[in-house]
C-alpha cells in the first residue's frame, strides 16, 4: 500500500472527526454527532491516505456485510489532486470490499467515472431544502422511537437496506440533538423518521412509512420539533413522485442532486415508502 511516503491507513475514531470535518467544508453539512454512527457501522471500513505524516486523502468503505457495502467520503484535499493520491485510495476500498455489491451516492457529473469502476446508475436523489417549525399533526399516532422496544425498529427498518445495519439503527435513532419518532397504525409501526442537528439547520434522514399519508404526518410531526428559522433538509430518491410531492407541498427547493449507483445488480427496496434517505455518505 506504499507508494515512496503516500501510506493508506485504516482509520481510528478520532480520526474520523477530520473527515466530518473535511466533508463540513465541502459543503456537505454534516450532522453534529454523525462520526459516531458511522464508525459503529463498520470501524474498520475508514480509509486515509497520508503523504508523510500529513492527511490528504479519505474514503469510507462500509462493509455491512460480506455481500454488501457503500462508499462515500471520497476527499482528496485539493492541493494534492491529479497526482494519483485518490485513485490509489479509491482502489484500496475497491479492494475492501471485494466480492460485495457496492452502493454509492456521487455528484451527477462523476457518473461516467464511477461507470470506469463498474457502478451503474439506479436512480437519482434530490436534496430538498426548507424550515422547520409549524404545528404537529393532529389525530396521528406519533409515539417517540425511544418507548418502543428496538427489535420493533429495528424489523422495520431492515427492508429498506440491503444488509443488516442494526449497529447503525440503534445509534442513530438514539443520537443527541435529534428526535426520533414513529407511526402506528392498527397497533403496529408504520413509518419512522428522525430529524438531527447538522453545521447548518436540521436533517430528515431518514423518512420511511408505509403510505404517502402517513409519511407527511411524521414529516410534519418532525418538522415541529425545531425552530421556524431553521433550515431543514429532506434527501428523496427522485423515483418516488410521492416523496417529491410533499416536499414540493411544504414549500421545499430543491438543493442538489446526486447518483444511487451500484456494482452488481441493484437491491430491491421499497423505494414507494423511502420518503427520506438515511445518509448518503454511507447509504
Amino acid at each position: 500500500m506504499r507508494n515512496k511516503n503516500y501510506t493508506i491507513k485504516t482509520m481510528d475514531r478520532e480520526e474520523i472527526d477530520i473527515v466530518i470535518e473535511w466533508a463540513a467544508k465541502e459543503g456537505w453539512n454534516p450532522g453534529l454527532h454523525d462520526a459516531d454512527c458511522y464508525y459503529t457501522a463498520d470501524p474498520t471500513g475508514f480509509l486515509m491516505g497520508f503523504l508523510d505524516e500529513e492527511p490528504i486523502a479519505t474514503i469510507s468503505a462500509i462493509k455491512y456485510s460480506q455481500s454488501f457495502g457503500f462508499l462515500g467520503f471520497y476527499m482528496v484535499k485539493s492541493e494534492y489532486r491529479g497526482k494519483g493520491y485518490g485513485i490509489q485510495l479509491w482502489n484500496a476500498g475497491l479492494k475492501y470490499l471485494e466480492g460485495c455489491t457496492i452502493g454509492l451516492d456521487g455528484v451527477v457529473a462523476q457518473q461516467d467515472n464511477y461507470k470506469k469502476s463498474g457502478f451503474k446508475l439506479a436512480y437519482s436523489n434530490i436534496r430538498y431544502e426548507g424550515h422547520g417549525g409549524g404545528n404537529p399533526p393532529e389525530n396521528a399516532e406519533i409515539v417517540k422511537l425511544s418507548t418502543l422496544p428496538f427489535e420493533t425498529i429495528d424489523s422495520y427498518d431492515q427492508p429498506f437496506f440491503p444488509a443488516n445495519r442494526s449497529h447503525f439503527t440503534k445509534c442513530w435513532t438514539s443520537q443527541p440533538d435529534s428526535h426520533a419518532l414513529g407511526i402506528m397504525q392498527s397497533g403496529k409501526l408504520a413509518g419512522y423518521g428522525v430529524i438531527r442537528a447538522c453545521r447548518n439547520g436540521y436533517k430528515i434522514a431518514p423518512l420511511f412509512a408505509d403510505n404517502p399519508e402517513l409519511a407527511e404526518s411524521l414529516f410534519l410531526a418532525l418538522k415541529s420539533t425545531v425552530k421556524s428559522s431553521e433550515p431543514v433538509y429532506l434527501d428523496t430518491p427522485k423515483v418516488n413522485q410521492a416523496a417529491l410531492s410533499l416536499a414540493e407541498r411544504h414549500s421545499m427547493k430543491v438543493s442538489f442532486e446526486t447518483a444511487r449507483m451500484y456494482t452488481g445488480e441493484i437491491p430491491e427496496i421499497p423505494l414507494n415508502r423511502l420518503f427520506g434517505v438515511t445518509s448518503f455518505e454511507i447509504g
